[in-house]
């Protein structure tokens, strides 16, 4: 298929809504762009249009933005561009939507704190004991992120 895939980097517009559906846990949220351009004659920063997308993700990454994100945050999104058109009282109107591949805190605007999620796989899986830049099992238990997340994740 041949998918448009976009990049975008703007901010959080609203709260992430998730939910379970029938083809896994989805999470929602609008998302706010706008370029911004040099003004030589000024010699400052100008706010140029603002572009709203809706950006849907699913399964466990849908979960982890349920516990990642807020309002306002700085984020990069990666995903397939899906624009749509519907009538609505009585006009024509384009909507944007965004199916994300992958998100992170925008970087250049903050710092952020990776937490590996613990993956819901079947059958038992081999205990390795921690190595250099990876948490123990007993580490991962006491962080309330990995307990959110684990609630949040369902096995399909």
């Amino acid at each position: 298929m041949n998918d448009t895939t976009v990049t975008l980097v703007g901010n959080v517009a609203t709260a992430v809504e998730y939910r379970e559906t029938a083809g896994g846990g989805v999470a929602r949220f609008r998302f706010a762009v706008t370029a911004r351009r040099w003004d030589r004659e000024r010699g400052l920063w100008s706010d140029g249009n603002t572009s709203f997308y809706t950006v849907s993700a699913w399964r466990s990454l849908g979960a982890n933005l349920a516990a990642s994100v807020s309002v306002g945050e700085p984020l990069v999104v990666h995903g397939r561009l899906k624009v749509r058109e519907d009538e609505r009282d009585g006009q024509r109107k384009t909507f944007v939507d965004v199916d994300a591949l992958a998100v992170g805190h925008d970087l250049t605007r903050g710092t952020a704190a990776f937490r590996r999620a613990a993956r819901a796989e079947a059958g038992p899986r081999p205990e390795p004991g921690p190595t250099l830049g990876q948490a123990s099992d007993q580490t991962l238990e006491q962080d309330p992120w990995t307990e959110a997340t684990k609630r949040l994740v369902t096995v399909p």
